[in-house]
């Protein structure tokens, strides 16, 4: 921002450039915006950003985003526990519950490999994974990473770790497309390659 702005101003825009997929014109239209609002609605805005972080953790069984200590996909009976998909974030998580089509439970990795970014398996929820397994009564783990170099390499890395224990892994069918995110995907497309996944 120019110079002539007031340095709270530019801060602000600077905190919101930060966030991904924000750039600078754009922060700086948020700021503007900001300061536009009443101060009781910057306060309510200000008071979610703390709650989010403060309250919301990760569900100690799925890794999901959730209040409690269990997330209510996963405190559900109705659902299928002996299948998972495993995902990258939370956000596919809500990609898929959109498509109102799947019923089993859902394991967040919070990340894919990527030697390039020195993220290795030891970083991702993995051995939480295999955790859940050792438990029994899991038959099927559904590998729904991305289909990038990335996703394919964590949904093999996985699937490697998870044959010997005998459990049927398989792979999202691609009608999604090679380079795509699942974050953006339609539900048609998603229900598409859940119901037509194959072996690994």
């Amino acid at each position: 921002m120019a110079e002539h702005n007031a340095l709270p101003l530019v801060i602000l825009a600077e905190k919101f450039a930060s966030l991904p997929g924000i750039g600078m014109k754009s922060a700086q239209r948020l700021a503007y915006h900001v300061m536009s609002m009443n101060e009781k609605d910057v306060e309510d805005f200000a008071q979610a950003l703390i709650d989010a972080k403060k309250k919301v953790r990760q569900c100690s069984c799925c890794q999901n985003l959730t209040e409690r200590e269990v997330c209510p996909i996963c405190s559900d009976e109705q659902r299928d526990h002996s299948v998972i998909c495993v995902v990258e974030s939370p956000k596919d998580v809500t990609a898929f519950e959109r498509t109102n089509e799947y019923n089993g439970v859902y394991h967040v990795l919070h990340g894919l490999l990527s030697p390039m970014d020195n993220v290795t398996p030891d970083m991702l929820r993995i051995k939480e994974l295999l955790a859940r397994i050792a438990k029994g009564g899991v038959e099927e783990v559904i590998m729904a990473t991305n289909p990038t170099v990335e996703g394919d390499a964590t949904a093999m890395y996985v699937a490697n770790l998870l044959k010997p224990l005998g459990i049927k892994v398989t792979r999202l069918a691609f009608g999604l497309p090679v380079g795509g995110i699942l974050e953006y995907a339609d539900e048609v497309t998603l229900y598409r390659a859940l119901e037509n996944r194959n072996a690994m």
